[in-house]
């Protein structure tokens, strides 16, 4: 058997990544003092990653470490908005973490481990690099929630998303497995081609289907794989919650788009009737159980229920009744609903980053109280994020349940698309319900705000972007467009 040496330019960023890795862990381990230090490195390695990237950017479809590997325009807009999300993250959370005493080389190893799992999964051609990116993400994830360990609170969140992590792990390895037996392949380019020329048992091919949709779905979080979100979002730190409830989020709509639509896209009539039931019960679900949580995080936790099963809609809208015709602007539409709900994410947690401080965390109702009168600037920044996370012109939140609305009408779907807007109107009041709060109820606290510079810069340059892209949203919705193009 002849070795044949990959390409290794595709895979550029996630080299660089791995470096750094070794980099921020020998910084750790013999400085004093380097937690510092730790927050530059891991900065500048989603900015090198960043610039790697777009200089190994060449727009065309790539494969390499013999096609476990795909280097192409979808995979490269994933990984930049992954990068950006991630180090606002680090950003926001820098003063939460520093007042916890959280704060440390392996935080920052955990983070830069599970950017990388979110790279890997986003190129992934085969189960076997999906399932390693998976699990990469996933391990380090439910570190960071138990990261506070004297918080009886994070600990049991991590065990519960631990538990419940390995069952969908499980789930999807065995889903896998079943499609392999059946089409005797792992390379999801085969699979699709062995599907396409009437390859494989359809018995098998339609349990491993459900399995894979299955263990899916719980990456997404939506019902009925829903259970650990709202305990996870309120047990975990708020920096670890934000961080589980954003760049994660990219990373699973990349999952999808290559396990459905590269590898079992003539499977699209099966797997989207599952993905409109699942669509249909996280909406009802997540607006509705959203209105009964005092607190935020839970309320965000439900909200992003919700926001997932809006974004499957898009991908149920691709094809109708093997008509492809729809495919190009309904996943684009989804990529661009997951970039505004993540936009939107950053954003809201922001601001309960900046409320909360040592010995105190700002994540309910009552911690909202009267903000308008602390900070109008706050204020205002929170009321954006609600307008637009409740679909009101003209926010990117409104245009990004708008064009996937349109791709469900134009599909024929009239009818998902009416239940859609009810529920979102039902899901107006909890939003509109913290806006109320914060401008016209009496403030609990009246001590001043205290937030870095360069926190305050970001946070005001988040919100104002979802306003700015809620009225000139074109560009980027030729970008997923364009990324998509490459996906059929």
């Amino acid at each position: 058997m002849n070795f044949v040496i990959p390409d290794f330019y595709p895979a550029a960023a996630e080299l660089f990544v791995v470096a750094m890795s070794f980099v921020v862990l020998m910084t750790g381990t013999f400085l004093q003092n380097s937690r510092s230090l730790s927050y530059y490195l891991t900065q500048f390695t989603l900015l090198g990653a960043a610039v790697v990237t777009v200089y190994t950017m060449d727009g065309q479809v790539t494969l390499t470490f013999t096609n476990m590997y795909v280097d192409d325009l979808m995979g490269d807009f994933l990984k930049l908005m992954v990068y950006l999300s991630v180090a606002v993250v680090l950003l926001y959370s820098r003063s939460y973490i520093g007042d916890r005493r959280i704060e440390s080389t392996e935080y920052y190893m955990l983070v830069i481990y599970a950017t990388l799992g979110m790279m890997v999964m986003i190129a992934a051609n085969h189960f076997l690099t999906l399932y390693l990116g998976l699990e990469l993400l996933s391990l380090s994830l439910y570190a960071l929630v138990a990261t506070q360990r004297d918080s009886a609170r994070a600990t049991e969140a991590a065990m519960k998303y631990f538990v419940l992590g390995a069952l969908a792990s499980g789930l999807l390895l065995y889903g896998m497995s079943m499609l392999y037996g059946a089409t005797g392949s792992l390379e999801l380019s085969r699979i699709a081609q062995a599907i396409y020329h009437q390859g494989g048992d359809k018995t098998v091919l339609m349990f491993g289907l459900v399995f894979v949709v299955a263990g899916l779905a719980f990456k997404l979080g939506v019902v009925p794989f829903h259970m650990w979100i709202p305990d996870v979002y309120q047990g975990a730190p708020t920096s670890v919650t934000l961080l589980i409830a954003s760049a994660p989020k990219l990373a699973a709509f990349g999952m999808a788009m290559r396990l459905l639509v590269n590898g079992l896209f003539e499977l699209a009539d099966q797997w989207q009737s599952m993905l409109m039931f699942l669509a249909v019960l996280s909406i009802a679900l997540g607006n509705i159980a959203a209105i009964a949580q005092p607190n935020l995080k839970r309320m965000l936790g439900y909200s992003g229920i919700s926001h997932m099963g809006f974004m499957l809609l898009g991908l149920v809208s691709g094809v109708v009744e093997g008509d492809r015709h729809f495919a190009l602007n309904a996943y684009s539409s989804a990529m661009f609903y997951v970039f505004s709900y993540v936009l939107m994410t950053l954003a809201a947690f922001g601001v309960l980053l900046v409320l909360s401080r040592a010995g105190f965390d700002a994540e309910t109702l009552e911690d909202l109280k009267g903000l308008n009168k602390r900070s109008s600037w706050f204020a205002g920044m929170m009321a954006i994020v609600m307008f637009s996370m409740a679909g009101i012109p003209f926010f990117i939140g409104f245009y990004a349940k708008f064009s996937v609305l349109l791709a469900v009408v134009a599909s024929g779907y009239k009818w998902l698309a009416v239940f859609a807007v009810m529920m979102s109107l039902i899901g107006a009041f909890y939003y509109l319900r913290v806006v109320k709060v914060m401008f016209f109820d009496e403030p609990q606290d009246s001590s001043p705000i205290a937030t870095p510079a360069t926190m305050r810069v970001a946070l005001s340059l988040n919100a104002l972007a979802i306003a700015a892209l809620g009225l000139l949203p074109g560009w980027v919705m030729w970008i997923c467009d364009q990324s998509m193009l490459q996906s059929f």
